[in-house]
């Protein structure tokens, strides 16, 4: 059951980064181009994004225990901020500002056979593997693997 849930979860979410073209990457650099050819119209998505988290957030932590698990997995108020946040979130928006790609995007727009989805994916894939390879991000996923089922 959790298996189909998180796949019934993955197509929703593809789905829906397809009908508002997220996978576009001209899309996106034109909503990041403030002074140039900016687009708003992904402020949409993005404002309904935030609401449906919002909603799913309270819902879910309303119950004692998650559907899928015996406990939730929340960090400790001192893990919230850290260095690691911040590098990986400047990385994130540099890569995101240069090519237009997040990685759930990236990974859908193969399904359009663009070579630039194909390179964004494997070029993603290699710095996961080499982060991982580092000594922080080996410490970080043996504390993942302990805490996952």
């Amino acid at each position: 059951m959790r298996n189909l849930v998180a796949a019934l979860s993955g197509i929703l979410f593809g789905v829906g980064l397809g009908i508002s073209q997220m996978v576009n990457p001209t899309k996106v650099l034109n909503f990041l181009d403030l002074f140039g050819t900016w687009d708003p119209s992904l402020l949409f998505v993005m404002g309904v994004a935030v609401v449906v988290y919002f909603l799913a957030w309270r819902i879910a932590l309303a119950r004692k225990v998650p559907l899928f698990d015996t406990q939730f997995h929340l960090p400790a108020r001192g893990e919230l901020w850290d260095g690691r946040l911040f590098g990986g979130a400047a990385v994130f928006g540099i890569g995101w500002g240069l090519v237009g790609f997040c990685p759930g995007p990236a990974i859908a727009s193969l399904a359009y056979l663009l070579p630039q989805s194909l390179v964004f994916v494997l070029a993603m894939v290699a710095g996961s593997y080499a982060a991982g390879l580092s000594r922080p991000g080996r410490r970080a996923l043996e504390e993942f693997e302990t805490q996952v089922p």
